[in-house]
């Protein structure tokens, strides 16, 4: 599984891991019932404690994303169409806020921002 991880990072490892996994899993790369790499393996492969990928794999259970069966593996969970609006929308809106906050940094007033905005939405 193609995970990067950033020890340098002010993000704890298991977070870096399971929202990477949680992104493949909303944009489609990682799709309904597919087997996610034991805890074992995936630590093995990342250089990472298997205690950070366990964690990272219960916060993702916990979520809804996955689903462990003992003795089997973890799987990808049915698809919450629900759930993965929602993070779509999340990531929507964490990208609005950035763009906002890019256009007052460079001296642009409320007016100008949503004017902008209109004009984005209406290009084809």
């Amino acid at each position: 599984m193609n995970i990067i991880v950033n020890h340098t990072s002010m993000q704890p490892i298991y977070e870096q891991i399971s929202g990477q996994i949680k992104d493949k899993i909303i944009h489609g790369q990682l799709t309904e019932g597919a087997n996610l790499p034991s805890v074992r393996v995936l630590a093995r492969e990342l250089r990472v404690s298997a205690l950070t990928v366990k964690k990272a794999y219960d916060t993702l259970e916990k979520e809804g994303f996955i689903i462990t069966v003992h003795g089997k593996g973890s799987f990808v969970s049915s698809a919450n169409q629900q759930q993965m609006m929602e993070e779509k929308r999340k990531e929507v809106e964490a990208e609005l806020e950035h763009a906002i906050r890019k256009g007052k940094s460079c001296g642009m007033d409320q007016k100008e921002l949503v004017d902008l905005f209109y004009i984005i939405l209406e290009e084809p």
